[in-house]
């Protein structure tokens, strides 16, 4: 793989942001290829050369690397085996489950290549080339001066530039990726994998244990870990899933050290972090905690107690069919629960507020800057001011398709059939069979994890939020159906009259009469179609409106960060985008709470000692106990805990989709698979701190462990070189 090596950078921001970098200095940091070959990892403990974690012009580590699923995984093996953690495979496997064959609560173990199974729904990505476009992109918007304008400008550039590299190398996916907004954006060229597999997944109560109760909570005992395997072609293309498909053969692969490492070890990460908002003013740490946090925590707790409930009274088939968005919500409410918690805390808002005020003098006491930035501040706060006046209305256009699968498939079916009404007599027929397969396709996966009683209670909750939005932020379309007369009444009548008279609460009900043929489909219509119309055009109108903000909040936030940067004298680290990016750092405790300390180790001791009969999240597997009664840890203990080590601490940099990332110790040597982050850290998002920021790992030495003495999953050993 070469990389392009344009981005050791020469044009605009690129050229100020970037700077040399020390080790000694900073251990925050998600750093971008780019940088590097600008750290001092040997400082900071590095055994191997630095130009092996990333070459540009050869073979290194992060060739080892492939975003799976919106997660990080790393090649482990020649035959395109890959690593990552269990709930990275988590709706793969739930796909796979039936109650006959539960996956999900039993694991899977395919000790040849012909028993691996289909992942559905994933895909792997290999980073294949970067290439800075800021210049190009820039250039396009030099003689646009209005906001609006200028971000339609931009997003037609980036466009193009896909498209065109798309089209001199149809083998790659290409993306634009904007690294500070509205000023650098670099070009990634990216290898896709359809074909991917499973392989190995522990058990539900190994690569779950604790559940929810520990999720972003230290201390850990959880085995969140699975294999997966790539395929392509015969002739190396990528392929959809097919039994003639052969193992993808890895420019790198990770060697695994199963003799792990101890507290104060120096180690690294490569993976994909989603998003990180650090170089952001107060007022958007105000709309997070006084706005979007509470409301999605508040949404996501109710709808996980209306499936759990469905589960619980119709059994494991539901359970299996709705679980995938139960883990979502849960993950995604105790993050934000953190996030809350975090930011009142450290008083996150207030220490914005202070760094703004700051910098509003800094402007004001320089007359070039006072010229071109004087209106700045108080430009962003207005901005703000918008935002959040309509931000009830905006989260409820954000979730309301998520909340509700029918809708979903009611957006589905219209979109289908105004594209049937736009075409002539003649070619609807046509039309009509070559994309009935896409389409039920799409509606055979939303009805995968749809239950018509949850439906109804998420759906009735939607709207009881739509009537009690303030009164600058109704809908027409909803008010227009009550009668004022009494809401819960009138809303109870609306979503009963929807879900009684639709066919579409029923798959067998839409396909055999419905979409049967072309004039059954054009000839339906109910109010639930109708609805979905009505909610349609108004979040469209409503779009419109969000797009100008977004127009005037891309040139604000460029303009903060540039002079920003020359307030503080220091080089910005660019926020995370889903890019590949390093982040480095030690194995080490941390101190929560005023005297406690918490070590960076958890054994199986702590498994024991979690277990209990009475809450499933802590039911352990049998067969562990009786491992650790008899001290058969293999060759796996850690000799200082006399104990085979679970998780551990660090204090690198993570954020979300770096789940599933490799931990390598000083020789690039894999250690451990990182997912999650202590409860503290979860402001990581916005701020991180060298005394709360910790991240979670799982133990190489627990993974080998369990796939040799619970699993017997001996053919993954062999082929990862461990006795």
């Amino acid at each position: 793989m070469r990389f392009i090596k344009k981005l050791a950078l020469t044009t605009g921001i690129s050229a100020i942001a970037f700077g040399n970098i020390s080790s000694t200095k900073f251990e925050e940091g998600m750093f971008p290829l780019s940088e590097i070959s600008k750290l001092d990892l040997a400082t900071a403990g590095l055994q191997i050369p630095q130009q092996d974690i990333y070459n540009p012009n050869g073979i290194s580590l992060i060739d080892a690397l492939v975003n799976v699923g919106g997660c990080t995984g790393s090649f482990v093996s020649d035959k395109g085996l890959i690593i990552t953690n269990h709930h990275c495979a988590f709706s793969a496997v739930q796909l796979a489950s039936t109650k006959e064959n539960d996956y999900l609560k039993n694991g899977f173990v395919a000790h040849t290549q012909e028993e691996e199974i289909q992942a559905k729904g994933l895909t792997a990505r290999i980073t294949q080339s970067y290439e800075d476009v800021s210049e190009e992109i820039l250039n396009a918007t030099t003689s646009v001066k209005d906001y609006n304008q200028r971000l339609n400008v931009i997003k037609n550039k980036i466009i193009e530039i896909q498209n065109r590299a798309m089209a001199a190398d149809s083998t790659i996916s290409a993306e634009v990726s904007e690294m500070f907004i509205g000023k650098t954006y670099v070009l990634f060229k990216y290898k896709i994998i359809n074909d991917v597999r499973l392989v190995y997944v522990p058990q539900q109560n190994i690569g779950e244990f604790g559940g929810e109760s520990d999720n972003w909570i230290w201390p850990r005992h959880t085995g969140d870990f699975s294999f997966m395997r790539a395929y392509v072609a015969p002739d190396g293309a990528s392929a959809s899933y097919s039994k003639e498909n052969v193992p993808y053969q890895p420019k790198k692969f990770l060697k695994i050290n199963q003799n792990g490492v101890k507290e104060g070890d120096f180690t690294f990460m490569l993976g994909y972090p989603g998003k990180t908002f650090r170089h952001r003013p107060a007022e958007y740490v105000n709309y997070q905690q006084q706005y979007l946090l509470p409301y999605t925590s508040e949404l996501y707790s109710f709808q996980n107690k209306q499936m759990l409930l469905a589960g619980k009274e119709k059994g494991r088939e539901t359970e299996l069919s709705l679980s995938t968005r139960i883990k979502r919500n849960a993950n995604v409410l105790k993050n934000y629960q953190g996030k809350i918690k975090g930011l009142q805390n450290i008083d996150l808002l207030e220490q914005k507020k202070q760094e703004d005020l700051a910098l509003v003098q800094y402007i004001n006491g320089n007359k070039k800057l006072k010229s071109q930035y004087g209106n700045l501040m108080k430009d962003i706060a207005n901005l703000y001011n918008d935002i959040n006046s309509n931000a009830f209305k905006d989260l409820w256009y954000v979730q309301i398709y998520n909340s509700s699968n029918l809708l979903r498939v009611a957006a589905n079916l219209n979109k289908f059939k105004s594209e049937l009404e736009n075409l002539s007599n003649d070619k609807r027929s046509e039309y009509f069979e070559s994309n009935l397969p896409i389409l039920k396709k799409r509606l055979n996966e939303i009805y995968a994890s749809y239950d018509i009683d949850v439906d109804r209670e998420l759906f009735k909750d939607m709207l009881t939020r739509a009537v009690n939005l303030p009164a600058n932020q109704k809908f027409k379309f909803v008010e227009s159906k009550l009668t004022g007369f009494n809401k819960q009444e009138d809303i109870d009548k609306l979503r009963n009259n929807l879900f009684q008279y639709t066919r579409l609460k029923s798959k067998d009900a839409l396909y055999g009469s419905v979409l049967s043929n072309v004039n059954t489909t054009l000839n339906y219509n109910d109010d639930l179609l109708t609805l979905e119309k009505e909610i349609r055009e108004s979040k469209r109108v409503n779009d419109e409106v969000n797009n100008k903000r977004d127009a005037l909040l891309n040139k604000l936030m460029a303009d903060y960060v540039t002079v920003k940067e020359q307030f503080l004298n220091k080089n910005f680290i660019p926020d995370a985008n889903s890019t590949l990016r390093l982040t480095y750092g030690h194995i080490m405790g941390y101190s929560p709470v005023d005297a406690s300390y918490m070590r960076p180790f958890t054994t199986i001791k702590g498994i024991l000692e979690k277990g209990r009969s009475d809450n499933p999240d802590f039911q352990y597997n049998a067969k562990i106990k009786e491992l650790w009664n008899n001290k058969d840890f293999g060759s796996f203990k850690m000799e200082e805990l006399d104990d085979v080590p679970v998780c551990f601490l660090y204090n690198m940099d993570t954020t979300g989709g770096n789940s599933g990332s490799p931990i390598l110790n000083d020789k690039g040597e894999l250690i451990g698979v990182n997912f999650d982050r202590t409860y503290e850290a979860t402001i990581n998002d916005f701020a991180w701190n060298k005394d709360y920021s910790r991240s979670i790992g799982v133990d190489i030495r627990y993974v080998l462990w369990v796939a040799q003495k619970v699993d017997s999953a001996n053919a993954i050993l062999t082929e990862l070189g461990v006795n």
